[in-house]
């Protein structure tokens, strides 16, 4: 699957510079079939067709080769997304082993200046961009074009060729067992060696498999640093010129045969392709915390349009709200310019009753005295209060003068009998006697007539007063259900002041101050009431 996507990688670029017109079509007449496959050789071939429309070889300070290489490199390190681009984590990934293979030392303030230049480009390079970029110098400044060169190829070796290590050695014989220096080239799988370091002349190889080892070897025959490759087919025994690189080759052919065994592919493309899933598991979570931020923003703005409906409604509820409060205190206002006309009226009316009770009655005038002392306590209640009670005092003033004038009333009917039968006696007494008092008895008569009028007019007035009391017993009613706490305080004074309530007109108790506020039932039960309270009370002590 690996060598597959390789292939389509080169196969892309020569197929997108073979498509001129870029159609997506190119015609069989510009392919070229051949019979034998070879990787190295097809890489070539695609970069033969490819090269010559997109690079610029004036500019750069590389050679076809080493351009080629890079191209090579960048093929293998770009993404399996098309077009192709190699990102930044990759450039410099490239870029430091580029550096370390010439010996160099990695800047890393150039590459961040550098890559604040790639914001433009996505954070990513084309093949072409990043050979220009080799080939430029920018990140070779100092660096002769031959070490260079050698970077870029030993740079290619390891990530194109999987060559992990190579170098000279002194390989014994099997069969004139004689030591002859060669070229050895460690891969995952195989060492190659050569007669030469231009591997021109291959003269073996030392097939790897998970039963092969490693071993070190004493020094013998003259020859030091030795170490012994034991294969499933021959052994062989190396020499190298000093320990760090026995200890080296040892150790890199050790890791060739545990990845061998574990299955594991060489360490640059396991690398590779661990960069490339952790940028694939980082896409993953970008995208899926982009797709969260919006659902939040939607969200957002779905809470934004509910609080902006919110904020409608309670300005349109503040609207109504004030044109109500503004209705409200136009109602009070008129209520209160009628209570004040009313309340001046019923002043006058109550002075008017005030000053015919005190020639009348001397009760009313003590009831009247006893209220005037009170009213010192009443002023500290509240304005509620003060309300509720003018009003029951109005309604006592009209219930003594309703009593009184009745109680006139009464009188006057007792006179006029009196006098109709002094009349009878009169004239069944003598006629003479009638005679004689007949212009009394006119006289009588008149002041008869003149008291029956007084006292049509009497009940003219009990009449009216009547309807007074009616509205003042409605305005009591009115008081008492806006003010039921002040039931409480007073009641602590009930030996000094007795509620007046409208009710039932039936046989009421008679206290020292006259007729009772409560009936029977009523008293009852408050004392049902205040036994309950006084239970309760001893319970929770």
């Amino acid at each position: 699957m690996a060598l597959r996507d390789e292939l389509l990688k080169s196969i892309w670029h020569a197929f997108t510079s073979l498509d001129v017109d870029k159609s997506g079509k190119v015609s069989k007449s510009q392919l070229k079939v051949t019979g034998d496959f070879d990787l190295q050789d097809f890489n070539r071939m695609c970069w033969t067709l490819s090269f010559r429309k997109n690079l610029d070889q004036r500019e750069l300070l590389i050679s076809n080769d080493d351009a080629f290489k890079i191209w090579c490199i960048f093929n293998f390190l770009s993404e399996d997304a098309y077009p192709l681009r190699v990102v930044t984590e990759e450039i410099e990934y490239f870029l430091r082993k580029l550096t370390e293979a010439m010996g160099g030392s990695w800047v890393e303030e150039r590459f961040e200046d550098y890559e604040l230049q790639l914001d433009a480009m996505q954070h990513s390079l084309s093949a072409w961009q990043l050979i220009g970029l080799v080939g430029s110098g920018h990140f070779s400044k100092g660096i002769e074009r031959q070490t260079l060169s050698m970077g870029v190829t030993e740079v290619y070796q390891e990530l194109i060729m999987d060559v992990l290590k190579q170098g000279y050695m002194m390989k014994k014989g099997h069969k004139r067992k004689n030591w002859t220096e060669r070229w050895f080239v460690l891969k995952p799988n195989s060492i190659s060696y050569y007669v030469g370091e231009d591997q021109a002349e291959k003269k073996g190889d030392i097939l790897l498999d998970r039963n092969c080892s490693v071993e070190p070897l004493p020094d013998k025959e003259g020859k030091k640093c030795l170490f012994l490759i034991k294969s499933s087919q021959k052994s062989f025994e190396i020499s190298v010129s000093d320990k760090k690189r026995k200890h080296e080759w040892i150790l890199a052919i050790q890791t060739c045969v545990s990845l061998l065994r574990q299955c594991r592919p060489p360490a640059h493309r396991e690398a590779r392709q661990k960069r490339r899933e952790l940028r694939l598991k980082l896409r993953a979570e970008q995208e899926e915390l982009e797709l969260r931020m919006s659902e939040l923003q939607l969200a957002n703005e779905a809470k934004q349009l509910e609080l902006e409906d919110m904020r409608k409604a309670l300005e349109e509820a503040a609207t109504n709200a004030a044109e109500e409060e503004q209705r409200r205190l136009q109602t009070q206002t008129e209520l209160q310019d009628r209570y004040q006309t009313d309340l001046e009226r019923e002043k006058m009316v109550r002075k008017k009753m005030e000053e015919q009770v005190a020639q009348k009655s001397t009760e009313l005038e003590q009831y009247l005295q006893r209220v005037r002392e009170m009213e010192d306590m009443y002023r500290q209640l509240e304005d509620a209060l003060e309300d509720e009670k003018r009003a029951r005092q109005e309604e006592e003033a009209v219930r003594r003068l309703q009593a009184r004038l009745l109680e006139e009333e009464a009188t006057k009917r007792l006179e006029l009998e009196e006098v109709h039968l002094r009349q009878q006696h009169a004239i069944s007494q003598t006629e003479a006697e009638k005679r004689e008092l007949e212009k009394e008895r006119l006289a009588k008569e008149s002041a008869l007539q003149a008291a029956m009028q007084q006292l049509e007019q009497l009940q003219q007035e009990r009449q009216g007063v009547l309807e007074q009391y009616q509205t003042v017993v409605k305005k009591l009613e009115d008081a008492t259900n806006n003010t039921k706490t002040w039931k409480h305080k007073v009641a602590e004074h009930e030996g000094m002041l007795r509620l007046i309530q409208p009710g039932s007109k039936g046989q009421q108790m008679i206290t020292n101050w006259g007729p009772a506020a409560f009936s029977d039932a009523e008293l009852t039960l408050r004392q049902k009431k205040w036994q309950e309270g006084k239970n309760q009370t001893t319970e929770a002590q």
